[in-house]
């Protein structure tokens, strides 16, 4: 292969090319994340039961549906919450590699089996499942600091106009609002209730009975009469919208035609539907969104899309109104792919460096460094064709390889460079009995480190989703360096490097003079330290086998961990007051 490559130049030139733009557009398209993804699929159920307590909650709906979630395809497990604002949450986790869409029917299916037995109340107010992570990807809120609009007026417009067109953004898996819209309130007086006998059954019934609508049919629909030119749809009633319309429903008509009217046993307000959460932002008050990833979504593209759909419509908010991210996750992933991406630029510059000193000619050192770029470019290729991010362990792989890149392609240079030196042939004659010599040397050094680190992608569960990707873009990228080793480096040996006269040596002056001289002072010295070790081996096998001693000590007591914790600069503080405590006590704490 290499001598195909070294007589026609020209088509390395262009496969290598043809790689880097290749591997240029898959960046464009890759997704970007801070790990990838190790968290088992999970399908949310959410259940509201307006007034209830936990306890209620829990035997009422929770473990009924809890019940009829057995015989799912690939369940890992489940957990639940029922809190005292009559909000149930069931979370289901399934194995890792479970096709998320499947699960969700799988779950839907078996939710219908539980709906009949549910209140009827809960039944009305819906049963939702949905895909998403557990943790919150991140907030924005809605607030007025000049006091146009209160917290009901901001969750009523954020429920109204916002909170669907975030649902729909690719990657939201849910996106529940922290604060409350508008909501007829009816606030019942007992003892009128107890003068006019009634009970709040009553009372509701009489809402359900008359807040409807109800279709009247229409006028000269068939059979109609002859000769009938236009027909009539009739439009009744619609549903109540003031508080006078509620205040004027009828509850009870005496003997006597005298009537009970709604407003004599209770007050009706426009309100608030839920009063249970309230929030602030910067001390104003405002209402919150959060928004939960979906498993298959990708936290920066999802953040990016939710930043542009809350920027359009903030072109129609109303006037006063300002937004805020009190919390966004992706600013973290954004900030540590950086650094790695610093990190990988500062490796290849110091390649360069390290290359140019030894090599101490601008030519032998370029062809090593146009080696990395095309490699990296030819494993974002690889990335992309098997579904990976670009995340910090994938950047880790390629900084990692970025020594073993150049290595392949600086023995090649070298072996060329020593051919012309000793030999005097020309630089293409030289590439081809290089490549003839070192073709298998290289075959096997990369054969050695792709079966170091191909075990490590076959690893299960979480351990190996994390480091799968390490793994095998480090591989590609090994393997990448191989094939240009064998194709681009000669080619451009053959092309780039100037004829050597058979045992010239080129003296150096200045400081590469200065350096050499070093450093054949320090190899002279090494190697008789290295002599004087091999008369007395024992004494050295000794001291290796107390370091290899001290190495499994210090591995049985260090600490493990999943993944390392890391400082993404907030808190989130929780206060928790006895039970009981009023909202009014918990915000003046």
């Amino acid at each position: 292969m290499a001598k195909f490559f070294i007589d026609r130049p020209i088509f390395a030139i262009v496969v290598s090319l043809l790689i880097l733009i290749i591997g240029i557009v898959s960046i464009t398209q890759l997704p970007v994340a801070q790990y990838p993804s190790v968290a088992p699929p999970s399908i949310s159920i959410n259940a509201t039961y307006a007034g209830a307590s936990a306890e209620v909650l829990q035997n009422t709906v929770t473990s009924i549906i809890e019940q009829q979630l057995s015989g799912i395809d690939n369940l890992l497990y489940m957990t639940s919450t029922s809190s005292a604002i009559g909000l149930a949450t069931i979370q289901i986790f399934f194995e890792p590699g479970t096709n998320p869409d499947v699960a969700q029917v799988q779950v839907q299916n078996k939710l219908q089996l539980a709906i009949p037995s549910l209140p009827l109340i809960v039944q009305q107010a819906g049963v939702t499942v949905v895909k998403s992570t557990r943790n919150y990807l991140m907030f924005f809120t809605l607030s007025t600091p000049n006091g146009s609009m209160d917290e009901i007026a901001l969750g009523n417009y954020i429920a109204s106009s916002v909170l669907d067109p975030i649902r729909r953004v690719p990657g939201v898996g849910e996106a529940n609002m922290f604060g409350t819209e508008n909501a007829m309130r009816i606030w019942m007086n007992p003892q009128k209730l107890y003068s006019y006998n009634l009970t709040a059954n009553d009372v509701i019934n009489a809402i359900g009975a008359q807040n409807i609508q109800i279709p009247l049919g229409q006028l000269g629909d068939r059979p109609s009469v002859k000769g009938q030119q236009l027909n009539l749809t009739l439009q009744g009633q619609s549903t109540l919208k003031t508080p006078e319309e509620f205040d004027n429903i009828i509850l009870r008509v005496n003997q006597d035609g005298s009537r009970v009217y709604l407003r004599d046993v209770a007050r009706v307000a426009l309100g608030g539907l839920d009063y249970s959460t309230r929030a602030r932002t910067n001390g104003f008050p405002s209402a919150a969104v959060a928004i939960k990833l979906s498993p298959e979504g990708n936290a920066v593209s999802t953040a990016d899309a939710v930043h542009a759909k809350v920027a359009q419509l903030s072109k129609f908010f109303p006037p006063g109104v300002k937004v805020d991210y009190p919390l966004d996750q992706s600013a973290f992933v954004r900030i540590s792919i950086q650094e790695v991406i610093k990190t990988l630029s500062i490796a290849i510059f110091l390649v360069f460096c390290v290359m140019y000193l030894f090599l101490q000619s601008m030519r032998t050192t370029i062809i090593p460094t146009v080696v990395v770029p095309v490699a990296l470019m030819g494993t974002f290729t690889v990335m992309k064709a098997f579904g990976f991010s670009i995340n910090v362990l994938t950047l880790f792989g390629m900084v990692l390889a970025i020594g073993i890149l150049v290595d392949d392609a600086i023995v090649v240079v070298e072996n060329v460079e020593r051919i012309m030196r000793t030999e005097g042939l020309s630089p293409r004659d030289a590439a081809h009995k290089a490549m003839e010599q070192i073709t298998g040397a290289l075959i096997g050094i990369s054969l050695v480190l792709t079966a170091v680190f191909i075990p490590m992608a076959f690893f299960g569960g979480s351990v190996g989703a994390i480091y799968k990707q390490f793994s095998l873009s480090l591989i590609a990228s090994m393997l990448f360096s191989i094939f240009l080793a064998m194709s681009l480096t000669p080619a451009l040996c053959a092309m780039i490097l100037k004829p050597i006269p058979k045992g010239h040596h080129d003296e150096k002056k200045g400081f590469f003079g200065l350096f050499n001289r070093w450093f054949s002072a320090s190899t002279t010295k090494y190697q008789s330290i290295v002599g004087r070790m091999l008369n007395t081996t024992g004494r050295y096998f000794i001291i290796y086998a107390v370091i290899i001693a001290a190495v499994a000590i210090l591995y049985m007591r260090l600490p493990s961990s999943f993944l390392p914790e890391e400082d993404q600069g907030y808190f989130i503080t929780n206060i928790q007051l006895p039970v009981g405590a009023t909202q009014e006590r918990t915000l003046a704490v």
